[in-house]
């Protein structure tokens, strides 16, 4: 019985020490990598949070690579990268970690170049004024994945104060909005009313069954939905840029929108502008790329 027991506890300890030899071969420290990403259109800002690597290797999925610790990196355009970061400890041990991109699509519109310049590019979306538009000569509209980019040409000027009127169809449903025979083509669940320019534009959800009553939309409470950009002067013509926050107004995700634009004077006394025109069919802004 001793002798039986002596060799269980010889061979339990061999084992144990083989155990913690093999252990101890097979566990080098390796590097815990991880990082996390913050994205601006195609740009992506790679924030390296890794323990115990001394040099790293990006390689972002689109067949570019770094060697710098936490890189920015723009994307050729819109799709699906998986970018991988390789990190080395100071014993050559390896480790990696990998995620999921989508880049949505990008727009060149940016509000705070005090330029308009940028929106030469735009060639689609624009609405050209017809014989029952008003003062209003031009609206181009653009998108990215955080706003619906909105320039708007018109002869006046800022000290006339024109309000807007900025309906929305945001869930392309025809049941569920306000229906105006001015605007024609959607029903409009969302109402954006002010100048824009001052800080003032309010938000208002269609609320209620009752489709031709104007007296359905309720003031929201949404703070930061829009920004205004660069706004020009050029003789009797005023042109000027602005976006609305895609993921601040209800609906607004989706794939399309329908825009029409009422502008009234200062004291709603008269309706002086409309795009499109006067009667037609709201703009379908299509943002499904």
């Amino acid at each position: 019985m001793k002798k039986t027991n002596l060799t269980i506890l010889i061979v339990a300890l061999i084992a144990a020490i083989n155990f913690s030899s093999c252990k101890k071969d097979s566990n080098k420290p390796t590097p815990f990598v991880f990082y996390s990403v913050s994205i601006d259109g195609a740009t992506v800002t790679f924030t390296n949070e890794s323990k115990g690597a001394t040099s790293y290797e990006w390689d972002f999925g689109d067949g570019s690579t770094s060697t710098d610790e936490s890189p920015t990196h723009t994307y050729p355009g819109k799709g699906k990268y998986v970018p991988t970061l390789y990190a080395t400890a100071a014993d050559g041990t390896k480790a990696e970690a990998s995620t999921v991109l989508h880049i949505a699509k990008t727009s060149p519109i940016k509000l705070d170049d005090h330029s308009l310049a940028d929106w030469d590019t735009i060639s689609a979306n624009v609405v050209v004024a017809g014989a029952n538009s008003g003062n209003f000569i031009k609206a181009k509209y653009d998108y990215d994945a955080n706003y619906i980019y909105l320039y708007f040409e018109q002869n006046t000027t800022k000290a006339d104060g024109n309000i807007y009127d900025v309906y929305l169809d945001a869930d392309n449903d025809i049941t569920t909005g306000l229906l105006t025979g001015d605007i024609p083509g959607g029903a409009y669940e969302v109402l954006l009313e002010g100048t824009v320019f001052d800080d003032w534009l309010d938000p208002y959800y269609f609320i209620g069954t009752d489709q031709q009553n104007f007296g359905n939309y309720t003031p929201q409470s949404i703070s930061e939905f829009f920004k205004l950009g660069t706004v020009v002067q050029d003789g009797s013509v005023q042109k000027f840029e602005w976006a609305i926050s895609r993921s601040k107004i209800k609906g607004l995700t989706g794939k399309a929108v329908r825009i029409g634009v009422q502008a009234a004077a200062n004291d709603w006394s008269a309706e002086i502008g409309f795009s499109p025109d006067l009667g037609s069919d709201s703009y379908l802004l299509d943002m499904s790329e």
